[in-house]
């Protein structure tokens, strides 16, 4: 247990000095909001919450926890999913959160750039993109709260990857706290550099454990005024894979977006959503929603789509669907889609993976995962959706209906274990768009080769020799007390 007295004078006195009343939050009602998980039941302890204004603050304050071996928790809006931005239960870390730094630096429509804080709101940024004609692509569920640094920290996905890649594609410059308290100037707005390794892409995705960004350059995109939205039905996701297959052939880029989702998804969505409605008057087993975005003619996109989806029909790869006529209907196909998670949330134990193989392999991971959870716990419930277009897959099996809760909790870990070994025997990944945190960091060790582990070890010995950065997330202490040792 530290000395509150000593912890008091030597960190938290030096910080309210460079941060101001207004930067730190030791309340205990004012800092539970940083504590708690917003979906998992994650619940942390710290002394106190600091909020710098700019990265200048941020720097100062790292040098102090440097300089007393203070851990640090990065935080953005705390609206992660894997327990990376949620501090541990004993009082032994701070959380620097980014949530003070909001300024949008520059746009540069020539270079078509955006230079922003990494506490800028994900909305905010596609906003500002939009009243300057541009468009900034990222797109998430909770793009009205989380926060670009955090963003690029887990290397964030969406439901528009499938045409503009995940967040470490839309980057071009990052500026970053390192764990030493100095500052890495890397906002550069190049996309051609190659004087040496491309250090940023260390950074996006590594969940805070390198050093905290405080800004970023991202990449601007044309507007794609013009959009078409679809909800189709297909027998199974092996047709869902080959009318992708003839759309990307004749509809190429102009496809955003392309979701699958099983029927027991729409009938949850449905029963805890009374807004959500079937657009369809048959019942089937699978769906795809599909949305389309181009300049241009609206009508001759729709158009477009149109005639694919009869040639799917005819090609027996779609059976029925319906094409939405305007905004508004298709926000309704979308409540479909975004109703799904929390529909699920209100049907007891759930078992959340978020995984990706290739798009090829996707209808045999589904297939062979729920033969192998129906053979182990029968009566468990499929509940697979997400992002078909590029092999992104939210598998997230209930519990079966009436079952105990803490019984089915109980089986998590080899609910997990199954999923996993197929995924991995199928060459895909773990962690798709989530990141690892807490809730994946002893089955990262599990899966990655142990060479994988030694450099990811050896890169966070470099850059943070006193592991002060976000500990205990992404890397097992075990793992580094081991390569320390060498």
């Amino acid at each position: 247990m530290r000395d509150p007295g000593r912890f008091e004078r030597d960190v938290l006195a030096p910080i309210r000095a460079i941060v101001g009343d207004r930067g730190i939050i030791t309340d205990a009602d004012a800092k539970q909001p940083h504590l708690v998980a917003w979906r998992d039941n994650w619940t942390g302890a710290v002394p106190a919450v600091v909020m710098p204004a700019d990265t200048a603050q941020m720097a100062a304050v790292v040098a102090i926890c440097a300089a007393t071996g203070t851990p640090i928790v990065p935080q953005g809006g705390n609206t992660g999913l894997t327990g990376a931005s949620q501090p541990h239960a004993d009082n032994s870390e701070i959380i620097l959160s980014t949530s003070r730094m909001q300024k949008i630096r520059a746009i540069d429509l020539d270079n078509d750039t955006i230079t922003v804080d990494a506490g800028c709101v994900l909305a905010t940024i596609q906003q500002a993109a939009a009243e300057a004609g541009r468009l900034f692509p990222l797109s998430l569920g909770a793009e009205g709260s989380c926060q670009i640094g955090g963003n690029l920290s887990t290397n964030a996905g969406g439901v528009q990857a499938l045409r503009y890649g995940t967040a470490r594609g839309l980057v071009l410059g990052l500026e970053v706290v390192l764990p030493d308290g100095r500052i890495w100037d890397g906002l550069r707005g190049l996309r051609k550099d190659s004087a040496g390794y491309d250090l940023k892409q260390l950074f996006i995705g590594a969940e805070g454990t390198l050093g905290i960004i405080t800004a970023a350059t991202l990449r601007l995109l044309p507007q794609t005024p013009a959009s078409a939205t679809a909800f189709l039905a297909v027998p199974d996701p092996a047709h869902a894979v080959a009318w992708l297959r003839r759309a990307r052939k004749n509809l190429g880029e102009n496809i955003t977006t392309f979701e699958l989702m099983e029927r027991r998804c729409l009938d949850i969505a449905m029963r805890h959503n009374s807004r959500i409605a079937d657009p369809l008057a048959t019942r089937y087993d699978w769906y795809i929603l599909v949305e389309l975005n181009a300049q241009g003619d609206e009508e001759a996109l729709r158009q477009r789509l149109l005639t694919v989806l009869e040639a799917g029909i005819e090609a027996d790869e779609v059976l029925d669907g319906t094409l939405a006529a305007s905004a508004e209907q298709a926000a309704a196909l979308w409540r479909i889609r975004e109703g799904a998670p929390e529909g699920q949330r209100l049907e007891g134990a759930s078992y959340k993976h978020d995984v990706s193989v290739p798009v090829s392999q996707v209808p045999r991971f589904i297939a062979e995962a729920d033969a192998a959870l129906a053979a182990r716990f029968p009566g468990i419930r499929s509940f697979g959706f997400g992002h078909l277009g590029d092999g992104n897959i939210h598998y997230n099996p209930i519990q079966a209906e009436g079952g105990d809760f803490a019984e089915w909790q109980s089986y998590l870990p080899e609910v997990n274990r199954i999923v996993h070994d197929i995924v991995i025997g199928l060459g895909g990944s773990i962690t798709a768009e989530h990141g690892v945190g807490r809730l994946r960091i002893a089955e990262l060790a599990h899966y990655k080769s142990d060479l994988e582990m030694e450099m990811m070890a050896r890169l966070k010995q470099c850059f943070d020799p006193q592991n002060i950065m976000n500990p205990g997330k992404l890397l097992q202490p075990e793992l580094l007390a081991r390569h320390k040792a060498r």
